[in-house]
């Protein structure tokens, strides 16, 4: 298995490439598009879909993206079926970020796959992939940092803060984020026929 200075330096060169030019043209280039196409869309559901298929990402059946979400590099995105970002969700995606089935993340909520290393006297970039799973919910204004995995099921209050694993059907609040309850577990099998509609933006 690697350790830990294997997987820094993974996460080091994951960076370093995130900042080449060509990646740098690209993200000014998507940051046009959505702007100009994207931003004003607010019923054009599937419009949004293609249109971040067009630039890599990988966009499941059903899923919603709000006009007002900021996505940093739509290749590093991985959307399963009905997933959902909501408005001004901000996904700083350097390193991958997959969205399990029915997972949401609520709005202005930050999911923050780079940071620096500190101990670095040129301050590199270390990105880290996210991976939030199926049914999790990430409530409004709530942070999940680099390498975290939200598990099944789990919920992240609002305005909490992680930067470690979260168990599955679990709910989590405050600054770190601490485990207050099980949630309980369910599965859907009803397939929305009009489309994702947002959850409450309160988590108990």
């Amino acid at each position: 298995m690697p350790n830990q200075i294997d997987e820094d330096r993974d996460a080091r060169a994951l960076g370093a490439q995130s900042f080449g030019l060509k990646n740098r043209l690209f993200r000014i280039l998507w940051g046009i598009v959505w702007f100009l196409l994207a931003s004003w869309t607010q019923p054009l559901h599937g419009w949004r879909r293609w249109l971040l298929r067009q630039f890599g990402a990988t966009v499941g059946e059903g899923v919603y993206v709000a006009p007002s979400a900021r996505i940093w590099h739509p290749g590093n995105l991985i959307l399963e079926d009905f997933a959902a970002i909501a408005d001004g969700a901000d996904i700083y995606n350097m390193g991958p970020v997959t969205i399990g089935r029915y997972g949401v993340v609520s709005k202005r909520a930050h999911i923050c796959a780079g940071t620096h290393d500190i101990n670095d006297d040129k301050f590199l970039l270390i990105a880290k992939p996210i991976v939030l799973e199926a049914y999790s919910w990430v409530a409004a204004e709530a942070f999940v940092g680099p390498g975290v995995r939200v598990g099944e099921g789990a919920v992240l209050g609002a305005r909490a803060v992680t930067v470690k694993d979260l168990a599955p059907w679990t709910v989590y609040a405050g600054n770190p984020a601490k485990a207050l309850k099980e949630r309980a577990r369910f599965e859907r099998s009803d397939v929305p026929k009009r489309g994702w509609r947002e959850p409450l933006e309160t988590a108990d």
